[in-house]
């Protein structure tokens, strides 16, 4: 950035565009379950929903990188803001015909909003301040964006799924599906409004623009794939997106498999725990703790948590009586309040990676901010994977050793992979 601006008006206002972006992304979790029940879907067909939902970062990215070229990141917010409200409009018609194909229509084209949103985002976060200190800016942006994360799937559950377990998918009616499909109109008719007053928000406020500049040692490199530490970066993203993805909004499906109620708010507990991390992050980062450090730990936690997973017995003993004993809700199974603790792990995985990954790109920061963005088509495709290796295997908590393999790596970046500065 080249002029110095004072950080408070861009993270007040992108702080509420990462609410947003929590709410919007972590109801998915709730969407799950539900769709699979007023569409008689499977477990793998129910998780088309996170598919539709993170391939359009993939697809979209980098064609939005342009668009941010030529409008600004200013101009660019408000345009992914409009797409957004456009995708909360096609609920309309989805509810209303109960039709699996255009709710995923809608969910891809809420993807494609937040797509130019996050990619214009992100970078606000990394450069208004100093670069050793990005990933407690970009904390407190996921305790923002984790704080809805927490709120949406409760909120959906107590106004309308509250009473989603007095329908079974033996008995389900015609009449039946029609109501369940109708509750979802009201909510995001107000969320479409509800983004639509953001556009005025940001087109009318005074978040600067930001400009870039190349870096004198850098300058004989002309392309991002020059840089190792960013593609790297990006196959970790793309590693720690599916696993968050997987700990977030497979949980609802597996506390409905294990027959835990109100099984659609169970996203809220790993958002909770990934509210802890980041309360981490903003606290402990630089001052305690480096940035590589805290993604070595992330993955070190991560790793442990799922083999305790693999190993644990599905009833409920010491490991969810010590989570959640205090608050009244010990009679979640132990491996569903593990995979709620993986929220812990995940929370300063993406706040690491980032300034990691784009230091040092000058005029080519937009460009390896998509790739970036781009990364996270990691929770399109490990979602769909953990439900092939369910349906294959019939044991869900087994599943979930997909995700040794992405720690594995996570870990590699942080301790050798953001080092590495020429192929």
């Amino acid at each position: 950035m080249t002029q110095k601006h004072s950080s408070l008006i861009p993270m007040l206002i992108i702080g509420v565009l990462f609410f947003i972006f929590g709410f919007v992304t972590w109801l998915n979790g709730s969407l799950i379950p539900f769709l699979k029940l007023i569409c008689d879907l499977s477990d793998f067909q129910a998780l088309f929903v996170t598919f539709a939902f993170y391939i359009a970062y993939t697809t979209m990215a980098y064609p939005m990188s342009f668009i941010l070229t030529k409008t600004g990141y200013k101009k660019g917010m408000a345009i992914g803001l409009g797409i957004m409200a456009a995708g909360a409009l096609l609920f309309i018609p989805a509810a209303f015909s109960a039709n699996y194909v255009i709710f995923l229509i809608a969910l891809f084209t809420l993807g494609s909003g937040l797509t130019i949103l996050q990619t214009a985002s992100n970078p606000y976060i990394v450069l208004v301040g100093p670069t050793e200190s990005a990933a407690m800016r970009i904390s407190v942006m996921g305790l923002i964006n984790k704080s809805a994360g927490i709120l949406a799937p409760l909120v959906f559950t107590a106004l309308i799924f509250n009473d989603l377990s007095n329908f079974s998918k033996e008995v389900l009616t015609a009449s039946d599906i029609s109501l369940l499909a109708s509750k979802l109109i009201m909510p995001y008719l107000v969320m479409a409004i509800i983004l639509t007053g953001l556009i005025f928000l940001v087109l009318f406020s005074s978040l600067p623009e930001i400009e870039f500049e190349d870096a004198p040692e850098e300058s004989d490199k002309q392309s991002i794939f020059h840089y190792p530490q960013l593609i790297l970066g990006a196959i970790a993203l793309f590693f720690y997106v599916g696993v968050e993805v997987v700990a977030g909004d497979t949980i609802g499906l597996f506390g409905q498999h294990l027959d835990v109620e109100n099984y659609t708010a169970l996203t809220s507990y790993t958002m909770v725990f990934m509210v802890i991390g980041y309360i981490i992050g903003v606290v402990g980062i630089p001052k305690y703790l480096s940035q590589e450090k805290a993604l070595t730990f992330s993955a070190l936690g991560g790793l442990t948590t799922i083999i305790a997973l693999l190993f644990s017995s599905a009833q409920s003993s010491s490991i969810s009586t010590l989570l959640w004993g205090w608050s009244g809700i010990a009679t979640i199974p132990d491996p569903v309040a593990l995979v709620a603790l993986l929220g812990l792990s995940h929370a300063l995985v993406w706040p690491a990676i980032w300034p990691l990954a784009l230091q040092g790109l000058g005029k080519l920061t937009a460009q390896g901010s998509a790739l970036l963005i781009m990364a996270i088509a990691g929770g399109a495709v490990l979602p769909l994977l953990f439900g092939q290796v369910t349906a294959l295997g019939g044991e869900m908590q087994f599943s979930y050793i997909i995700t040794i393999p992405c720690y594995l790596f996570i870990l590699y970046y942080a301790i050798k992979g953001h080092k590495v500065k020429n192929w």
